[in-house]
């Protein structure tokens, strides 16, 4: 060993560095050598559906308590509710309603609620910390990436609700972690696959990126997690997960947070695409992040290749070991923190209750309850985001003989053959971003003015002249919601 770090054993990095990972792996159950790294002080683990991690809620409190019997690890999950749900395994939608219906309805102790009862079936698995709640305000209406997984386009709506949620979360005795530090709403771009722009200066940026943030510290998020996101202003064309200025510099110093830091996936392009996973490992630590989610495909091969630059940095200097008992310093508090929680009751009422008063009409909707025939529905396809996921979405389960759309004008003669002597349905999400589906709408509300048109995702665009819900998520519950009105349950 060299440098100014000489003093130190390799134990002692190699503990350390271990004790920042969250690492992914395949299977419903944890393999021999996730268990040994866990033994040896692994940080924690993030379970995903498309792992196979969650093929049921039971099977899910069975992994983590295999995992707790090798020692203490963190259980981490993306678990908003909404359109972005894990615990339902991609089998079904969430019984809770996403943030932009809670946004809609702006009842903050109903928030609280919906967290809270979200919460505790997180602890009843064994998750003690969630990557929830997304607390970014959404300004651009076409965000690839946020869209309904946020409160709305309003700074201080957002910071409500941001409050609510940690505080919900955190009385279930699950930590909750506001997302995506400095903010994703006002990008037009998926950190998934690039280096998204926040054009905004300081001022700016709090007014607006940052007022949710302040809300979610003050409630005393446990957690708060950053974004793969170049603000130039801050921090010069570098991504935040990455830069110390954004970090140690505006999360740390100018809002005050002592938190623990987590950094998104690391696998994605807006972190690693052009530095690779280890090296961005070894960034994010020296910016000033204390746990290291690696990415739903990164195992055992990737964990090793990590902890090994990691170690690397430290004994050539580049990385002060002080920097990484730091982070475990702070992820010990949180440790400490978890054993200190009481139970909380899961509450699935709550979430039907937000997503019935979430939705919203504009026109008259038809009462086809006494005319004999259901109407046709039917549910014209949207690409996800990368975030989302494959979790089905749409009025299917209350409407049998739904049919499937593509999206274009040319569909509209075989669904109106199809709607003959019969009402219409037609269900989009995010219409304002597919032009096909618009164009599909147009022509079936032109030729039968009585189609409803039902929004799944955000209400930005409407046809002319139509009946129009909207329900601010494609969650079961925000379903069920809007199937109740059409009298289709």
């Amino acid at each position: 060993m060299s440098g100014p770090e000489t003093s130190r054993t390799d134990s002692e990095i190699t503990r350390l560095a271990r004790g920042t990972l969250l690492p992914a792996f395949p299977g419903a159950l944890p393999p021999r050598w996730l268990l040994e790294e866990v033994e040896r002080g692994l940080g924690g683990v993030t379970v995903f559906a498309i792992n196979g991690n969650v093929p049921g809620t039971e099977e899910l409190a069975a992994l983590t308590a295999e995992l707790r019997k090798a020692g203490d690890p963190l259980v981490t999950i993306d678990e908003e509710g909404g359109d972005v749900t894990r615990l339902t395994g991609h089998v079904t939608a969430s019984p809770y309603p996403g943030n932009a219906a809670l946004g809609a309805v702006d009842d903050p102790e109903l928030t609280r609620r919906v967290y809270r009862s979200l919460g505790a079936e997180l602890a009843e698995a064994g998750v003690n910390l969630n990557f929830a709640p997304s607390v970014d305000v959404n300004t651009a209406a076409d965000n690839p990436v946020i869209g309904t997984r946020s409160f709305g386009s309003d700074a201080e709506l957002v910071a409500r609700h941001a409050a609510a949620a940690v505080t919900g979360t955190q009385e279930a005795g699950v930590a909750a972690c506001a997302k995506h530090f400095p903010g994703h709403g006002a990008t037009v771009a998926d950190s998934h696959l690039a280096v998204p722009v926040v054009d905004a200066d300081m001022a700016l940026l709090e007014r607006r990126e940052l007022v949710p943030f302040r809300a979610a510290i003050k409630a005393g998020t446990r957690a708060v997690m950053t974004g793969h996101l170049n603000l130039p202003a801050v921090t010069g064309g570098v991504p935040a997960t990455l830069s110390r200025a954004a970090i140690t510099g505006l999360l740390r110093g100018r809002l005050g947070y002592d938190g623990v830091i987590v950094t998104d996936a690391l696998d994605m392009a807006g972190a690693s695409g052009e530095i690779g996973i280890p090296e961005a490992a070894v960034r994010a630590l020296l910016a000033g992040a204390d746990l290291l989610c690696l990415g739903s495909r990164e195992h055992h091969d990737s964990l090793r290749a990590v902890l090994a630059a990691i170690e690397e940095a430290v004994r050539s200097g580049r990385l002060p070991l002080d920097r990484l008992a730091d982070a475990a310093a702070r992820t010990r508090a949180l440790r400490d923190w978890l054993a200190d929680r009481a139970p909380a009751t899961a509450d699935r009422a709550t979430g039907l209750e937000a997503a019935r008063r979430a939705v919203r009409v504009s026109g008259e909707l038809p009462d086809w309850r006494n005319g004999g025939k259901a109407p046709l529905v039917v549910e014209v396809a949207a690409t996800g985001n990368i975030a989302v996921g494959p979790t089905p979405w749409g009025l299917g389960p209350w409407a049998p003989d739904a049919v499937r759309a593509e999206g274009s004008a040319a569909e509209a003669e075989d669904v109106l053959e199809r709607a003959s002597g019969r009402g219409l349905v037609v269900v989009l999400r995010d219409a304002h971003r597919h032009a096909g589906q618009r164009a599909l709408a147009q022509a079936l509300v032109a030729a039968r003015p009585d189609t409803v048109v039902v929004e799944m995702g955000l209400p930005v665009w409407r046809p002319d002249g139509a009946v129009h819900l909207a329900t601010y998520g494609a969650a079961h519950a925000n379903a069920q919601a809007a199937a109740e009105l059409l009298g289709l349950a």
